[in-house]
Order: structure tokens, then sequence, then C-alpha cells
């Protein structure tokens, strides 16, 4: 089994701790608003300090994301969008930045692809791995199987309502980090949420977590630093969609620079 697309992501992340700071991992859809302006913002977006590049396949039915995403990944499908332009993107960005590309993608578009197509097809392009919301690692054989067999990194999802069992096999099973979901600066709740994250990466941790990132609901550069006070990486995707669609790649740019300062905890 190679180790190359492992050891980048892990590399990453430890090199960012190393200099003292947490990691930036961003989000941005892959054919959002097109293909093309989309392998430039996620160029942009690793230029301006993302340690990692979460890069999302649109899909027709996103049950975790928010408003923004989903309207970005609508947007994408219609100009139409199709699995295979994941592919081009995650070559062309790597061609470009050294920076890891993770795939974040629901599961049925991997299954209708097929799993091991999909696997080898991403790591021929320069792919690091796959964050997946909705599926389990219990669930999950054949893609475990595929990416034991091309060195992929695969990263599960915990949430403040998982039991330590759960916990437990999220950490054993993921390669590259644990996400940990939580909601970050929700407006009256700041205080209970931050402490239900911290609370879970202490969980995690004591699960055998060995990287943990949190995500979900975090937008500037003040949360960011809070963040990494107590895990290893923060996970910005709304606020960089947000940016791409009021503000362009520039937009990205910016907004990129500005998370990234809050990397130093």
């Amino acid at each position: 089994m190679t180790e190359v697309a492992l050891t980048h992501v892990d590399s990453a992340i430890a090199r960012a701790n190393a200099e003292r700071r947490g990691a930036l991992i961003g989000y941005l859809p892959v054919g959002f608003p097109d293909l093309a302006t989309s392998i430039d913002a996620a160029v942009a977006l690793a230029e301006n300090g993302a340690d990692v590049l979460e890069l999302g396949l649109p899909y027709s039915d996103p049950v975790m994301d928010g408003p923004v995403i989903q309207a970005a990944a609508q947007s994408a499908l219609h100009a139409g969008f199709r699995v295979r332009d994941v592919f081009t993107a995650v070559r062309e960005i790597r061609a470009r930045v050294d920076v890891p590309a993770l795939v974040m993608t629901y599961w049925n578009p991997v299954v209708q692809f097929g799993v091991d197509r999909f696997a080898d097809e991403l790591a021929a392009a320069g792919g690091s791995g796959l964050i997946t919301p909705d599926i389990t690692p219990d669930s999950a054989a054949e893609w475990v199987a595929a990416s034991e067999r091309t060195g992929l990194d695969r990263v599960f999802l915990s949430a403040p309502t998982s039991s330590d069992a759960r916990l437990r096999m999220a950490a054993d099973s993921s390669r590259g980090f644990v996400y940990a979901v939580s909601t970050m600066g929700i407006t009256g709740e700041r205080t209970d949420v931050d402490a239900a994250a911290r609370t879970l990466v202490a969980r995690l941790r004591n699960a055998g977590a060995a990287t943990v990132c949190v995500g979900i609901g975090i937008s500037t550069g003040e949360q960011v630093r809070e963040v990494v006070g107590y895990a290893d990486g923060a996970i910005v995707g709304s606020a960089l969609v947000h940016a791409l669609a009021d503000g362009g790649v520039r937009g990205v740019a910016e907004v990129a620079a500005a998370l990234s300062a809050g990397t130093r905890a």
C-alpha cells in the first residue's frame, strides 16, 4: 500500500502544528460557479493559507449542508457538473499547488460511479482521500478496502451525540483526521456550543484519535483562533462559498487570508 496520499494530509496538519498554529481546512464545491472558476478559487484558497483543501462533490440531496452550500451545489448541477469533473479539478489544482486535496462527497455518487473506480481515479489525479459525511465506519467496508489498497485517506465524522463506542470506531477507522462536527458562533448559543465542541474533541482524544479538526459554523478568523486552541485544525465552508459567490476568486483569497490569520491560537 502506498503511503504518499496518507502522509500528505498528516504532514500538512503536523507541519502547521509544529509551527505553533492550527491547520486551516477550506471547503469549496467543484463546478461552482463553473469548473474553471472553481479550480482557480481552490488554488487561491491554498495560496492564501489553507493547509488542506476540501473539495465538495455537488449532490442533489445534500442533507448536511446549509443553504449557501446547497445553493452552490444546485448551481453546479444545473450548469452540467459531472462526477468525473472532480478528478479533473483535483488534477489541475494539484498541478498548481502542493496542498493535499480531500473530496467531500455523499456516498451515493461514489457507489453509482463504482467504489474501486472512484478510488483509482482519485488517486491517479493526486487526491488525498474522501470525507464521507453520510456513512459510518461499520457500513463502509468496501470503501475501507479500496482506501487501504490505494493509500487514500478516509475521514469519518463524529458529533457531540455520538456514543463512546462510535467515537472509538471513528478514531480507529479515520485516516488523516477525525472530523468533529459542531455548530460554532450561533448568536446566543456561542458559549454552550463552544463547550460542546471542546468536550467532543476531548472525548475523541480519549478514544484514541491522534488528529481532530472541528467544522460546521466556523466563519471568522476569531472563531478559527478559538477552535485551534483545543483542536488540531478548523474547517471552514460556507464563509468561503459565500465569498466566492459575492466576490469571485479575489473574494475567496481575501477571506482565506483573514481565516488563516486566526490559525495561531
